[in-house]
């Protein structure tokens, strides 16, 4: 039965550029960028200094903060400067600045650990992913051990989210099809570790040579206890709370996180990197990305080392051509729109996009017809149309009490506006108004 959600599009993919193509590895360039934000929380702190010789895997940055996730060199070099540098985010961040050397010198603590798995305890398993600097690689870029922590012992459901339901994103099909075992391995060990007698892999109906392999690996006795549900195609059927009515029934209740209704939803990529950090005890210092969009010459799917520059990554495809309207860091959903392609690969970046002046939407005037298709798709019941009226109108406490927090701004509404509205932009906006007020009321 292919299973799915109330509400969402149906934009056209455009996966075809990417999603038979095998994932290549990517050099390292000359020079490499390691911001020290790469997850939702707080910065981390340089722990190496100009001058320093650092290695393959070695920790460079780390904090004490309780939800931060530390930072690893994707090669060996030597540390140049730590530096302002732009970041995907729009914004400057302190940066780890390494010059390659092109040894490609691991640091002695990778190592081969598999035989030790069935010994590590709960508070291990923690601390390695932990220092591994595993993040939700889906994009968030929570803390995995912090989200593995705190719902442990309330939940009966675990789901792997292998959706990949934004338009262009190929990385997540490759690497089931490419690393099926990392991602298997990877979900015994989170069975595991939450004590679950199953686990469920998530994937839409639009990757059928996919899903023809994980049939046949789930087949086999070590990914026993492991089955497969196949979502209708649709966005954002990959959104956390989407996947959880579709495969479950369940609804989070507004304001609640997942472990409320007993489920955790982990993506396909950090499975296979907690499968990375228990068996070798490689952290994170490379991630799958998809490079396409109309303006790529040689739309690729990359093995890419954090750090990289997107200029570096986009000249490996042979550069850009014709009218470039917008790079994206991501998909074209909900991705950022990047003005400087001197902004590294960190650990969320799925995608980077290029796209030409006929994708651009954007209208002089955007104006709002009243026809409530935006209603009709918001994947989170809320009614967008209200929502954008009382921003404009600077009335927060009523954008509040319609919910705009529980927006996920996933775009579906502005996709379907007639009116070009920019609702998610207004929505994020508002969503900030929110907090500061709140914020107010507290130190009152």
């Amino acid at each position: 039965m292919v299973r799915t959600f109330r509400g969402g599009i149906h934009p056209q993919y455009y996966k075809e550029n990417t999603n038979t193509l095998k994932i290549e590895q990517m050099p390292a360039p000359a020079k490499m960028y390691f911001p020290v934000l790469q997850h939702i929380g707080a910065p981390c702190e340089p722990i190496v200094k100009i001058g320093d010789h650092v290695m393959i895997g070695q920790k460079i940055a780390d904090s004490s903060a309780p939800v931060s996730a530390p930072i690893h060199a994707s090669v060996s070099g030597t540390v140049s400067a730590i530096e302002m540098h732009p970041h995907p985010s729009g914004s400057d961040c302190l940066t780890i600045v390494v010059d390659n050397d092109s040894l490609d010198t691991f640091s002695p603590n990778i190592t081969d650990c598999q035989s030790a798995f069935n010994d590590i305890s709960t508070e291990e398993l923690l601390t390695i992913v932990r220092e591994a600097g595993i993040v939700g690689m889906g994009g968030a870029g929570f803390p995995a051990h912090l989200k593995l922590s705190s719902a442990l012992g309330k939940i009966d459901t675990l789901l792997i989210n292998c959706a990949e339901c934004e338009p262009f994103l190929s990385s997540d099909h490759r690497m089931i099809i490419e690393e099926t075992d990392s991602i298997i391995n990877g979900v015994q060990i989170l069975r595991k570790f939450f004590d679950l007698e199953k686990a469920t892999i998530c994937i839409e109906d639009n990757k059928q040579d996919a899903i023809a392999i994980l049939k046949q690996r789930l087949s086999r006795d070590y990914a026993n206890g492991i089955e497969l549900s196949i979502l209708e195609t649709k966005y954002p059927q990959g959104g956390e709370k989407q996947l959880i009515k579709a495969v479950t029934g369940r609804e989070v209740p507004s304001g609640k996180l997942p472990a409320d209704v007993k489920c955790i939803v982990m993506n396909v990529d950090t499975a296979a990197s907690i499968f990375r950090a228990v068996y070798l005890r490689q952290p994170v210092y490379r991630r799958i990305v998809t490079v396409s969009g109309d303006a790529v010459i040689n739309p690729k799917v990359l093995s890419v080392r954090i750090g990289t520059p997107f200029q570096d990554v986009l000249d490996f495809c042979s550069g850009l051509k014709g009218n470039v309207s917008k790079i994206i860091n991501g998909g074209p959903m909900m991705g950022i729109a990047q003005y400087n392609l001197s902004v590294p690969v960190i650990k969320t970046t799925s995608g980077i996009l290029a796209l030409s002046d006929s994708h651009d939407r954007e209208v002089s005037k955007p104006v709002c017809i009243h026809c409530g298709k935006c209603i009709a798709v918001c994947p989170m019941k809320l009614e967008p149309i209200y929502l954008s009226m009382f921003i404009k109108k600077g009335n927060y406490d009523d954008a509040e009490n319609y919910r705009i927090m529980d927006c996920i701004e996933c775009g579906s509404c502005s996709f379907i506006c007639p009116g070009r509205l920019n609702l998610v932009q207004e929505f994020r906006v508002g969503k900030l108004k929110v907090i500061e007020k709140r914020r107010r009321q507290q130190v009152k």
